[in-house]
């Protein structure tokens, strides 16, 4: 087997901490994923991988070796398409993930646009919140927003989610209008719990670029942004959401900024890839038209 196919099979079970879901991805049976590895660690006469039964994870070796692999596996693909990106448009197919209301308002309206743009490429869109992976369900790409944990994938920074403050006109005539942090004390919170953590978020604050946080009192909590939007619309207290979210509901009256001065800090958005699609030609065109979309989209 070539020396680089080698490479690409064990950087894969490195990825996917298992020979099995290594294969699955790979489209080869798992007897020929082992035998590779088993062959790689004879020509290098080293012990690249510990097996369990339960998992496979690297050695210190194996670790080493798995980054000097990336980058001579992304050497070989950046050289094999030096001519065939000049003569040939972006193709194939495109397994994508983005958040739910990112998917729904903002990047399937304009999905037409870019599949007339580029023809050649037919996209698989995943539209959920939960924190797919990308190695095991084979996803060229998801798009997160927030902090991200150190997950050793490709990331690209491709700007930041405004948040603003708001409440209806029904909760503001029953309670006022908060006009600085100090008067929260007054006032009632829809709070926001994690769908993924249960975690209930604190009501946050920019203060001369100090960030600030308190817990709010609340009769009501939501683990999802329709619901999230849908109690504050109802007047059951202030929001804190992407101003895009509720754009159209601001500009109809149905939901009016607060405190504009106290604003939370900006939620980071960020694309990412495995390794192994660094290079990938169609890849590239989707995230250069993703930023531009939501950088147009969410400012």
């Amino acid at each position: 087997m070539d020396r680089i196919d080698l490479f690409r099979i064990f950087t894969r079970v490195v990825e996917c901490s298992s020979f099995t879901r290594a294969a699955a991805t790979l489209g080869m049976p798992r007897s020929s994923v082992s035998a590779a590895v088993i062959e790689l660690e004879d020509r290098l006469g080293a012990r690249l991988l510990h097996r369990t039964t339960r998992q496979v994870s690297p050695t210190q070796d194996g670790t080493a070796f798995y980054e000097r692999c990336l980058g001579l596996i992304a050497d070989v693909e950046e050289t094999e398409g030096l001519f065939r990106h000049a003569a040939s448009k972006p193709s194939g197919r495109l397994k994508i993930d983005v958040p739910g209301r990112i998917g729904r308002l903002i990047v399937i309206p304009s999905l037409p646009a870019f599949l007339e743009q580029y023809p050649e490429i037919n996209v698989e869109l995943g539209v959920t919140d939960r924190a797919v992976n990308l190695i095991e369900d084979s996803v060229d790409c998801v798009l997160r927003v927030g902090e991200l944990a150190d997950s050793g994938l490709i990331a690209r920074s491709i700007g930041q989610l405004p948040l603003i403050n708001v409440a209806s006109p029904s909760y503001l005539e029953r309670h006022g209008r908060p006009i600085t942090p100090d008067d929260l004390g007054d006032h009632w919170a829809v709070n926001y719990a994690s769908p993924s953590t249960g975690r209930v978020e604190e009501w946050e604050w920019l203060e001369k670029g100090v960030l600030m946080a308190r817990p709010m009192r609340s009769r009501v909590t939501a683990n999802s942004a329709e619901a999230y939007i849908a109690c504050c619309l109802a007047g059951l207290g202030l929001i804190q959401i992407p101003a895009y979210d509720v754009r159209p509901q601001l500009e109809a009256g149905e939901l009016v900024e607060v405190m504009p001065g106290y604003r939370a800090e900006p939620m980071a958005m960020t694309i990412l890839y495995p390794t192994r699609q660094h290079l990938s030609r169609r890849l590239h065109v989707f995230a250069d038209w993703l930023e531009g979309l939501l950088r147009d989209a969410v400012g």
